[in-house]
């Protein structure tokens, strides 16, 4: 369907594609909260979703559920009420932040590393968590008891495994092809952990949805606070879901070419132009209920690479010859 206008676009988006409430809350925190200091009246809350159809019911029942979760917590004063983010959820939203706003920057050296667990030294339940933890993470599952990934974050796998308890019960190592002895090569590991059709499906599905977006946005510059913010919400949610199923592999080891590149410019590039505004009505419903509401912080403008002058719209500095972007 062409889509004439801003607001055509996102009432279509909102009727084909609903955004469930309680992740959307998520994704709001994420990008438009967490960079005014995390926390927010409930009141202001309601006025950001309210665009989306999220009526008040529904979102103080996605709060308290994301508090249960240990997401979120709430404050009272008097008879005001504020959500802000649990200190101890702050390194998986920062975690996720830095997958969804960064382009792919890990190269292969040639090793993997792997996690593995001894014989009987984690019970079942320790097991199930670990296994759910690992793949969120873009670990895959090698063998029983063994998870590996070709481009480990150390730093990111060791809070890991401090926030399941299980440091001291797991061997952490780097493993290499052992010269000398013939063997399949490393890179087969890839085909036989990870499935990755449904991530470039997702991938492809995003940028046929958001593409003539961006054209419209390119032809219409008069785009209204609310609407940006609009827009930025819901393209953030929308590469959030697909790619926080990407388990950020090597560009060695991706499919050439690889949509996530693609995908990730397109994003980067509607972002630009949406996040100003959005700004603008994200700071406007915060001081109505709280005059000395925090602008956003240093690191929101280094966003896909820096949102104030870091290269042409659209433009993914540091492109690969296989599309990939550069630096992360």
């Amino acid at each position: 369907m062409k889509q004439l206008t801003s607001t055509a676009w996102i009432a279509d988006f909102l009727a084909s594609d609903p955004p469930r409430s309680k992740s959307l809350v998520m994704t709001i925190f994420g990008d438009a909260i967490a960079p005014h200091g995390g926390t927010i009246w409930l009141g202001s809350l309601i006025e950001l979703l309210a665009p989306f159809g999220v009526n008040d019911r529904l979102l103080r029942t996605s709060v308290f559920r994301l508090a249960q979760e240990g997401w979120l917590v709430a404050n009272r004063d008097g008879r005001r009420s504020s959500y802000a983010i649990l200190p101890q959820a702050l390194p998986r939203f920062e975690r996720a932040n830095r997958r969804i706003y960064a382009p792919l920057t890990a190269h292969w050296d040639g090793n993997w590393t792997l996690v593995l667990s001894g014989a009987g030294s984690i019970d079942a339940p320790e097991r199930a968590l670990l296994r759910k933890e690992m793949l969120w993470e873009g670990y895959a599952m090698i063998a029983p008891g063994m998870f590996g990934h070709p481009a480990s974050n150390a730093g990111v796998l060791e809070e890991l495994l401090a926030r399941v308890g299980l440091k001291d019960k797991l061997f952490v190592c780097r493993a290499s092809a052992l010269p000398g002895v013939s063997s399949r090569p490393l890179q087969d590991l890839v085909r036989e952990g990870w499935d990755l059709s449904g991530v470039v499906q997702g991938y492809r599905h995003f940028i046929e949805r958001f593409a003539p977006l961006l054209d419209l946005l390119k032809s219409d510059d008069s785009l209204a606070p609310e609407q940006a913010f609009v827009i930025r919400t819901l393209l953030v949610h929308a590469y959030r879901r697909v790619q926080l199923h990407d388990p950020m592999l090597p560009i060695e080891l991706l499919p050439d070419p690889w949509p996530g590149s693609s995908a990730y410019g397109l994003a980067r590039a509607v972002y630009a132009r949406t996040y100003a505004g959005a700004q603008a009505h994200i700071m406007d419903t915060l001081r109505r209920e709280d005059e000395r509401a925090p602008q956003a912080d240093a690191g929101f403008f280094q966003r896909f690479g820096g949102l104030a002058g870091g290269g042409a719209p659209g433009e993914a500095p540091g492109a690969s010859q296989n599309g990939s972007p550069g630096p992360q």
